[in-house]
């Protein structure tokens, strides 16, 4: 009769013991990283905060001016989209409206990038005072230090005095307090039609609409220039300058062709 050899149950203490101290082992390293994470996140943080621009700089401040100054042409595109049936005019409302609704996502973006509000605490178009048409600070300064918007706000075309901007605009980023003198004259400066033009706008219909419609959107497109401009000669931020660049080039070509379109609906 074989008798078979007698197993051995005893496992030493050491091999009983060393599944027991993977956990903790696990557990060590996994708090290393974490760690590592925190500590490699918190000097990213460290580094971001030094490389974006304060919430009263020139990058900011036409940020949150030129959503406000873009929502508006969008609801003057709309408007005319509605009132015309010429094919062209309808192509440079559509244009207007979703190269410049776009362009709203990427300043907002932008600015909560940043780790900014959407809405500054000065006046519209502060970050811009002393700059003149050709884009050039007239103190020959690139300082976004922000400054009191001056009372006497200059508008050519059809801007006219009172209370500036229109509906929407109101409670977009940069709007926050209009109604005083500064901030008429700046809105005046941005081009931006007021409410009794909009209403207007709204009211009229066929070749009248059509031409207050052109009228209204060249003047804001030279105050978005202007603001472009404005903001290229106080900025070295790659993001910042090439959306400023592309708005003068889109606009200015715009204006020559809505100028055109005008002209052909003279009285």
């Amino acid at each position: 009769m074989t008798t078979e050899p007698e197993t051995d149950d005893t496992v030493p203490a050491e091999q009983e013991r060393a599944p027991r101290r993977r956990g903790p082992e696990i557990l060590a390293i996994g708090l290393v990283a974490v760690a590592a994470l925190l500590v490699a996140g918190l000097v990213g943080w460290l580094l971001a905060g030094r490389d974006v621009p304060s919430g009263g700089s020139a990058e900011a401040g036409f940020a949150r001016d030129m959503q406000a100054h873009h929502a508006q042409a969008v609801e003057m595109a709309f408007i005319i989209r509605d009132k015309t049936d010429d094919p062209t005019l309808r192509a440079v409302a559509y244009d207007i409206a979703t190269s410049q609704q776009q362009q709203i996502g990427q300043m907002y973006g932008w600015l909560v990038q940043w780790g900014l509000p959407q809405t500054g605490s000065q006046q519209p178009m502060a970050w811009m005072t002393g700059h003149d048409l050709s884009g050039m600070s007239s103190h020959g300064s690139t300082s976004t230090s922000p400054t009191t918007v001056a009372s006497t706000g200059t508008s050519t075309g059809t801007s006219t005095g009172g209370p500036s901007g229109s509906s929407s605009a109101s409670g977009m980023p940069g709007m926050a307090g209009m109604g005083g003198d500064g901030s008429s004259g700046a809105m005046a400066r941005m081009g931006m039609a007021t409410p009794q033009q909009l209403a207007t706008l709204r009211a009229a219909t066929g070749v009248e609409a059509e031409r207050q419609f052109l009228t209204l959107m060249i003047r804001h497109h030279q105050g978005g220039i202007e603001m472009a401009k404005a903001v290229l000669a106080r900025t070295n931020r790659a993001e910042v300058r090439t959306l400023a660049q592309a708005i003068v080039t889109a606009q200015a070509a715009e204006i020559t062709q809505m100028q055109q379109l005008l002209d052909a609906r003279a009285k």
